[in-house]
């Protein structure tokens, strides 16, 4: 239980991204979007799910029509998830000294 604690973020990212490398883009899906449940049709965070999605699928011209900022968002979060594995890592085999 203090793995899952100390290391939330770290999991939560790596099972988002599992979870979008293994989702079928061209399916209809639940939307968590606040602004879609609310009726307005166009928000700035719409699509990059998809984006990512179709991504891992190497379809770079459907990831770009999905939202053209998904291929940004991917490098930030493979980015986010080496520095928190890094950093954990850093953390297990060469704790600071006490």
């Amino acid at each position: 239980m203090k793995f899952i604690k100390t290391n939330f973020e770290l999991l939560f990212w790596i099972a988002a991204l599992i979870a979008l490398a293994f989702s079928d883009p061209a399916q209809p899906h639940f939307v968590l979007c606040p602004f879609r449940r609310m009726g307005i049709t166009w928000c700035p965070g719409c699509g990059i799910g998809h984006a990512i999605s179709y991504l891992f699928r190497g379809n770079i011209s459907a990831s770009f029509h999905a939202h053209w900022f998904g291929i940004p968002v991917l490098g930030v979060l493979l980015w986010r998830v080496y520095t928190l594995a890094l950093n954990q890592y850093r953390t297990y085999y060469h704790p600071p000294f006490q």
